[in-house]
């Protein structure tokens, strides 16, 4: 009940109420004009009693030196100020000290969605194998070695290993690899990742709380939890400027019997403008970013962002577009290489496989007509065969070419490395039993991104790749952009202990990613980034920050924002501070009263929002 009154009393429209009082109070004090009572109490009611009530509540649960806050120092001053009859100096003090309040609940408020989202790819239910038959059961009720069928196009619902059965597997949701895995006996499959083509049984290894998924949930969860609110500088603060305060009020009153200049210490000793200095600054930087297109849910992300000295980066539609388009195509018969893509299109056109898609895409971007195939087969993880035009083309990997006693020429074989080393993926083209081609699919570079880790190199920030990719495909992108640091083949739990072990070389991490996988990763740096307009809803919510678009250049901006906004705060308390000691050092001369302290102090918070102002106009995107 009472918790709920003091809600209502912090409230936006209740302090806004409390300011026109505390305006009137002034005004007709000013203008001799006298009333039943002083305007004033309604804002020391509104502003004052949660104060009050912070304090007390920090005396009692709070241990040690943590029993002293600012809103202790304040709620004194207010007191001492009413005691004297000053009651806009103690009206004053309360109502700025709820701005900061309520400004700093602005900065502060953070979605946390992203569990429940993660929570929703969970699998709810199992094709269980039992005396030869199916049986459908809840997920939970699978058992250790219980026998799994998975159809194509199906989630799997425990981690396990393939007893039969060939496919693809696409485990973006656990590595973010933009291409499905091929799989086979006795390889491991994961939960939550889907099964692209072919049937396959698997025996359960791992179910419940031990499968890949819910470890993925698990750990979304404590990193969300190991996040602690940042401490308020005015608090940290507090335990010195108390006794300090007090100590010099007796001190005074003692020297100079006069209990007013020792009132009017505890007036300007108040930190109202070193409460602003962090929430004004940040308000400003965060108003300054959305104009920007980019979305940062508290005022502790930017805080930490100006003190970023290493940032991680996922590959796949990061430093990538996480788009597979046909790069190579190469001829090794007569064909040309516009006939070569015709052929491979026509037999392909019946396939579902991303890469077989990629280049019937491709096909028709060449307005290339494609030709009727028959006798279409599909071996999954390994191939096609079809017939065209009485042709008979076969297209796929080496493994399937050596299955199929298909001679590979060293001149192939050549070009078919040197395309891997530059992280292509490649299909081989067979026509009647002779290897005439080669088509190369990439992902796509951004092509900012070189420029990226250039500028923010002269930012004195590393830049670091970390992905699920393997060690060809990710030292490839890394060289192009001129990233030196690169772990790769890593699975989310990798990827969260390589920034555990950056932070524990104190390094302040900065993790940028745009799938689920990353959601860990995200959530365990000190600052998480999503990329947004491409980024899975859970790793937008897992992060920190959300780039609305996918231009990933606004990273330099954002990090020059974070640090002049760091810079700003420092300044903003610097100022603060020495304001406050001036009006002490004129306090203690008899030249400031309560009144005149209370507005020379209320002075220094002006100057705080003028210059957090500054901040939200200036240029920060060159």
């Amino acid at each position: 009940m009472l918790h709920e009154f003091i809600e209502k009393l912090e409230s936006i429209p209740a302090t806004i109420i409390g300011g026109i009082f505390l305006v009137a109070s002034f005004i007709l004090s000013k203008l001799g004009i006298t009333f039943i009572f002083d305007f004033a109490w309604i804002t020391i009611f509104i502003s004052g009693i949660p104060l009050l009530y912070s304090a007390i509540k920090k005396l009692i649960r709070n241990k040690g030196i943590s029993k002293i806050s600012s809103a202790l120092l304040i709620s004194i001053a207010m007191i001492a100020a009413i005691s004297i009859g000053d009651l806009f100096a103690g009206a004053e003090v309360a109502f700025i000290m709820a701005i900061g309040e309520i400004l700093e609940n602005i900065t502060t408020n953070k979605a946390k969605k992203g569990l429940k989202n993660l929570i929703k790819l969970t699998p709810t239910q199992g094709r269980k194998i039992q005396d030869g038959k199916e049986i459908i059961i809840n997920a939970d009720e699978i058992q250790l070695d219980d026998i799994i069928r998975i159809l194509p196009g199906e989630t799997i619902p425990v981690d396990g290993i393939i007893i039969q059965g060939e496919t693809s597997i696409d485990q973006s949701i656990m590595t973010g690899e933009s291409l499905p895995v091929d799989k086979t006996i006795n390889d491991e499959v994961f939960c939550g990742t889907i099964n692209r083509f072919g049937s396959i049984d698997i025996k359960a290894t791992k179910v419940g709380e031990d499968s890949s998924l819910q470890k993925l949930i698990k750990m979304v969860q404590e990193a969300e939890n190991k996040k602690s609110p940042i401490q308020r500088i005015a608090d940290k603060w507090a335990s010195l400027l108390v006794p300090v305060a007090l100590l010099l009020a007796i001190i005074t009153y003692f020297v100079t019997q006069d209990i007013t200049r020792a009132v009017t210490i505890l007036v300007v000793f108040c930190p109202c403008a070193l409460v602003l200095a962090t929430p004004t600054a940040i308000m400003a930087a965060i108003g300054q970013a959305t104009k920007h297109g980019i979305i940062i849910k508290s005022g502790e992300a930017l805080e930490k962002m100006g003190k970023v000295d290493t940032i991680t980066f996922d590959k796949t539609g990061t430093i990538t577009l996480g788009k597979l388009e046909v790069s190579d195509i190469i001829s090794f018969s007569e064909l040309s290489e516009e006939n070569l893509l015709q052929l491979v299109s026509s037999a392909e056109s019946k396939s579902e496989h991303p890469l077989a898609k990629a280049i019937i895409e491709h096909a028709k971007k060449m307005n290339i007509l494609l030709d009727e195939s028959t006798s279409f087969k599909m071996e999954a993880g390994k191939g096609i065969f079809a017939i065209v035009n009485n042709d008979e083309i076969l297209c796929g990997n080496e493994k399937f070419l050596n299955e199929k006693n298909i001679k590979i020429e060293n001149e192939i074989k050549e070009k078919l490395n040197e395309l891997r080393l530059q992280g292509k993926a490649t299909l081989l083209v067979v026509k009647n039993n002779n290897c005439i081609g080669i088509i190369a699919l990439s992902d796509i570079l951004r092509p900012e991104v070189k420029n990226i880790i250039e500028e923010l190199s002269k930012l004195k920030t590393e830049s670091i790749l970390l992905t699920g990719d393997n060690k060809t495909t990710s030292e490839y992108f890394a060289n192009l952009v001129g990233i030196k640091k690169v772990f790769n083949e890593l699975l989310p739990e990798d990827k969260v202990k390589n920034i555990i072990d950056l932070q524990n070389l104190e390094k302040t991490v900065c993790m940028i990613g745009d799938g689920v996988n990353d959601a860990p990763a995200l959530k365990t740096a000190n600052v998480g980034i999503a990329m947004g307009s491409i980024g899975s809803d859970i790793a937008i919510e897992a992060a920190d920050i959300a780039l609305m678009s996918d231009n990933i250049s606004k990273i330099t901006y954002l990090k020059r924002l974070s640090n002049a906004t760091v810079k700003t705060i420092k300044f903003s308390i610097a100022l603060s501070m020495f304001i406050n000691f001036l009006a002490i050092a004129l306090s203690i001369l008899g030249l400031l009263n309560p009144t005149t302290g209370a507005l020379v102090h209320n002075a220094g918070s002006v100057f705080v929002v003028m210059i957090a102002a500054l901040l939200y106009e200036r240029k920060f995107d060159k």
